[in-house]
């Protein structure tokens, strides 16, 4: 795809392994739940179960860590058949709340490539999770002054994003979205007319990967954030 970036008005970022770590967080703490639950099935078998009650919940939970606590705790009674001692959920909501407490590490190249994007085009976050948990993250990480507004999104699929350009007063041929993930970052933006940038980031939740096969010359993918100077500069 040939970006054409005079008739980009606005950047979307995605924030969760865009802008910085977080994938790699969340399989530590599911490591850390299907260790601590071995005794009852292995670990992979666990990791199965946790993911199929994960899919279940996410039209009541959405996405974020406290939705993955109730998860781990209802994976837990499951696979114990209801015996789970209550030392062990203690446990697994520690491993939560240690989720929760994270620092922010921000991906290379990206304080530098917001500083220059923000001189040239409005900046704003459109990413899924936990109000709360997001905008703790936001602050932590001393991005906020690049954004002119911030969105958390229970979803990003084609409605919410037509959603959020009315919000912002952006006409889609106007949008670009920068995001790791194929089906939430990429599909949607490209459906409505919009353009997109793939930064793909090495580890992804199994959710989040690719669930249809798209044309490369539909959109474009860079290896890291420092590479979109020399495309919209």
């Amino acid at each position: 795809m040939i970006v054409n970036k005079n008739a980009i008005n606005v950047i979307a970022f995605d924030a969760d392994d865009t802008l910085w770590v977080n994938e790699p967080y969340f399989q530590k703490a599911e490591h850390d739940f299907c260790a601590l639950l071995e005794n009852y099935l292995p670990q992979h078998a666990i990791s199965k179960e946790l993911f199929e009650t994960e899919m279940n919940n996410l039209s009541l939970y959405g996405y974020g860590v406290k939705g993955f606590i109730l998860c781990m705790i209802e994976t837990a009674s499951r696979i114990s058949a209801g015996q789970l001692p209550l030392k062990t959920v203690n446990k697994i909501i520690a491993i939560g709340q240690d989720l929760l407490k994270m620092p922010i590490e921000l991906l290379e190249g990206v304080e530098d490539t917001l500083v220059q994007l923000s001189a040239h085009y409005k900046l704003i976050i459109a990413t899924k999770g936990d109000l709360l948990d997001q905008e703790r993250k936001l602050r932590n990480s001393g991005l906020q002054k690049f954004f002119h507004h911030v969105e958390i999104m229970s979803n990003k699929k084609n409605e919410d994003y037509v959603k959020l350009l009315r919000k912002i007063e952006c006409r889609p041929e106007n949008f670009m979205m920068i995001g790791n993930s194929i089906n939430s970052d990429i599909l949607p933006v490209l459906e409505m007319g919009s353009q997109a940038i793939h930064v793909p980031y090495h580890v992804t939740w199994t959710h989040e990967q690719a669930s249809a096969e798209i044309k490369p010359s539909n959109f474009l993918q860079v290896d890291s954030l420092d590479q979109l100077l020399s495309i919209l500069l």
